[in-house]
């Protein structure tokens, strides 16, 4: 079939439309704004991609419209539909549906699904149990919110029965409500973590809580729930009710747990060693995704050795403390790490790789939904404390950057764009830091702005 994307450029969509490609349908997209690595990804596989949502990709009239959660019923200031393609979709009473609706219907049908769940690391842990159950022999299909470094794309059917997802909390369409993750009906999931996130659509933790027990509801009795032992919050979503096998990791008396530091620990199941990982990763937030990836892949039964040996060939996810380049001694690294806990864990991760000397200078974005609304700007300095420096661009928001950061002193600076940034960062930098970038967004390339002008300097 002929399928065009609104929104195409998303992770989730992208990756949506490359299995699309591969299981041969004919593919056509539409987005604004459009910056790596998807558009890079969807430009490879020969997707036409057009820019804007004009009412005029009509003419292209594809068997169905795959609708993404970018798109609305909005309208701009002149009263104009802020989507045009989608008004004249329902004017037209041409077929649409959601990206997790399709997905669900045409790829995970009949497949035993790995769902990974939570407000933080579903990249990173999605990437992990795809490579272990690649490492094992398995051939798993995949959908990764990032382009994991193993695999060079962000998603493929695989040869398998097993098919791994990222399995989102935010809601799936305009027209539909709920979270994206009830679409894929799992047989294992992994609930990483849970704290209040997505300020635009979420009243409260509650709110998020019911979303997630949701997901648990539509596990069978034969599948498996790996949750996170050190989470209140997923306390509380299990004690709402759950029918399946669980195992949890991370605290003293899990299933599950780490002994020894972040980049090389003993795991233990049931109080017994069964593995030993050595990898290049830092990170406690990177040795609790290990350890559900570890638990997830034992429930189809891959041994914890097995996983661990996978993990030791791990290489991270594009984006996820990757490393730009370094001129002068000054290393530039860029991270999605976009809410303030993620913001502080990942910091601390790279305080723990670069030891308590080396300066980090973090710069970052709260670009977000959430952050943009202000709801967590009082975590901010929290955040930062490992941070030597911190420098935020406030362009779009409707908050005071400068009020928020105030209890950092000269420690943090504030610019109102990327330009006035790139200064800030240059006038402080000296041979041994490391530029620290954070953003969900493309940050207007600061990463390559700024190793330009660290070598004109």
């Amino acid at each position: 079939m002929h399928i065009h994307i609104l929104g195409i450029c998303g992770t989730f969509m992208g990756g949506l439309a490359a299995l699309a490609r591969e299981a041969g349908h004919r593919v056509t997209g539409c987005d604004t704004g459009v910056y790596p690595p998807m558009s890079e990804q969807l430009l490879a596989l020969g997707i036409e991609l057009i820019e804007g949502f004009g009412a005029d990709q009509m003419v292209l009239k594809p068997d169905i419209y795959v609708i993404g959660n970018v798109v609305s019923r909005a309208r701009l200031p002149d009263g104009k539909p802020k989507f045009p393609l989608m008004e004249a979709i329902l004017e037209a009473g041409a077929p649409y549906t959601s990206g997790p609706q399709w997905l669900s219907e045409h790829v995970l049908q009949g497949r035993h699904v790995l769902a990974v769940a939570g407000t933080h690391g579903k990249t990173t842990t999605t990437s992990m149990l795809s490579w272990v159950l690649e490492h094992a022999g398995l051939q798993p299909g995949f959908l990764v919110g990032g382009v994991p470094l193993n695999f060079g794309v962000s998603a493929r059917l695989g040869g398998g029965r097993y098919f791994v997802i990222e399995a989102d909390e935010y809601d799936t369409a305009f027209f539909d409500k709920r979270s994206k993750f009830v679409h894929y009906h799992p047989r294992t999931a992994i609930l990483n973590n849970l704290e209040f996130d997505h300020a635009d659509i979420f009243d409260n933790l509650a709110a998020i809580e019911r979303q997630f027990h949701h997901l648990v509801r539509t596990i069978p009795g034969s599948g498996r729930v790996v949750v996170n032992g050190l989470e209140e919050s997923l306390t509380r979503v299990l004690a709402q009710g759950c029918w399946s096998d669980v195992r949890t990791f991370g605290s003293t008396v899990s299933d599950f747990v780490a002994e020894g530091e972040p980049s090389s620990f003993q795991v233990r199941q049931a109080g017994q060693a069964v593995a030993q990982v050595q990898w290049a990763l830092g990170g406690v937030h990177n040795q609790l995704n290990a350890l559900a990836a570890i638990a997830a892949a034992e429930h189809i039964g891959v041994s914890p050795g097995v996983a661990a040996q996978a993990l030791s060939s791990f290489e991270n996810v594009k984006r996820r403390m990757e490393v730009r380049g370094t001129v002068n001694g000054i290393t530039v690294y860029d991270d999605f790490a976009h809410h303030p806990t993620a913001i502080r864990t990942t910091v601390n991760g790279l305080r723990r790789q670069i030891g308590p000397h080396a300066r980090i200078l973090a710069i970052f974005e709260p670009r977000s939904n959430t952050m943009k609304l202000g709801s967590m700007k009082g975590q901010l300095p929290w955040s930062l404390e490992e941070a030597d420096l911190a420098f935020c661009h406030s362009g779009g928001l409707d908050w005071d950057a400068n009020a928020a950061l105030a209890s950092m002193g000269e420690r943090a600076q504030v610019g109102a764009n990327v330009p006035e940034v790139i200064q800030q960062v240059l006038a402080q930098a000296r041979p041994g830091d490391h530029l620290l970038c954070m953003s969900n967004g493309g940050f207007g390339s600061i990463h390559t702005q700024l190793l330009t002008a660290l070598g004109q300097a």
